[in-house]
């Protein structure tokens, strides 16, 4: 009787475990978020085993993305509707839509969390959203056109905002709330990126074939470096010891030293890549290929692609937290 007694009690504990698993979402971290435009959904990338554990409807054509730095929210540009679109990451759905001008697409966020910017093409703006309220707060014009990437310094003085129908970089003075400076960088500039230090910009510029390095202090280009044909995105490596280019044209990524500036490794991807993410702990970089549908794995010791992984329909970028 006792040993019946024993054992009812443990199915009744594994029971109550097995409920409350079932109603608490647990999920692991980190996970990497791909925007595909061509479904409208977003996919969501488990990064211990690169694989797809969840797709969400989020509007008809969403591109830009930015969690905050809790990651509990994500906001998601969705550019027919000239919306933000508002995700709760832990219930994985929609919470709130903000209207916006027309056709956002860059989306970045402030490193206190407090703004998300995002680059609204046909309106030549940035608009300014408050994480409290997901409303609106103001616009700053640019003096550039077609804004399409708008991205923090790491001390959170300075956003800039490539124009893509130009040749130019503007310089947003965030507490003055304007453009004070459009600096010449090259044909067609897209992805932005940052050193942690603050010192240098990366700009990848797609009609010239190379990334323009400004220093933060002057606004000003010191050094251009060729890379592949058609560079577009940017992403620098947690340390700041490496710069990763999306080359649309060819296929690959560059991996840029960051001490002598030099391209060290070419990196095949995919069809069409561009706007891609890193964990946390620089050892996986995620690059979204647009015209393959998918998501390529790459090892930041080895610079050589690990996986390829299905995702939506032309996927625009990955987001990670």
């Amino acid at each position: 009787m006792r040993k019946h007694w024993q054992l009812k009690r443990a199915l009744f504990a594994i029971s109550i475990a097995s409920s409350a698993l079932a109603v608490q979402p647990c999920w692991a971290a980190p996970f990497a978020y791909s925007t595909n435009e061509g479904s409208g959904t977003v996919s969501v990338i488990d990064t211990q085993l690169d694989e797809v554990v969840a797709n969400f409807h989020v509007g008809d054509k969403p591109r830009g993305g930015a969690i905050t730095p809790d990651g509990k929210i994500m906001y998601v540009s969705d550019q027919p509707h000239n919306a933000l679109v508002v995700l709760d990451l832990n219930k994985r759905e929609v919470i709130a839509t903000t209207k916006l001008a027309s056709s956002p697409e860059g989306v970045g966020i402030s490193h206190d969390g407090k703004w998300v910017v995002v680059a609204n093409e046909e309106d030549n703006s940035v608009s300014f959203v408050d994480t409290a309220t997901h409303q609106e707060a103001f616009k700053v014009k640019m003096q550039g056109k077609n804004p399409e990437h708008a991205e923090f310094s790491p001390d959170g003085k300075w956003l800039y905002v490539t124009a893509e129908e130009g040749e130019h970089v503007d310089v947003v003075d965030v507490a003055a709330r304007k453009s004070i400076k459009l600096v010449h960088v090259g044909l067609r500039p897209r992805g932005i990126g940052f050193l942690p230090d603050g010192s240098r910009v990366y700009v990848a510029c797609e009609n010239s074939n190379f990334v323009a390095v400004l220093d933060l202090n002057t606004h000003e280009v010191i050094e251009t470096i060729p890379v592949g044909n058609r560079s577009n995105g940017v992403t620098v490596h947690p340390g700041g010891k490496k710069i990763y280019i999306t080359n649309g044209g060819d296929g690959t990524v560059s991996v840029i030293d960051s001490v002598s500036n030099k391209v060290t490794a070419t990196v095949p991807v995919g069809k069409r890549p561009w706007n891609m993410a890193i964990t946390p702990d620089g050892k996986k970089l995620y690059v979204p290929n647009g015209k393959s549908n998918s998501v390529s794995v790459i090892d930041t010791e080895l610079d050589q692609s690990i996986k390829e992984v299905p995702v939506g329909m032309t996927p625009w970028g990955v987001f990670i937290h």
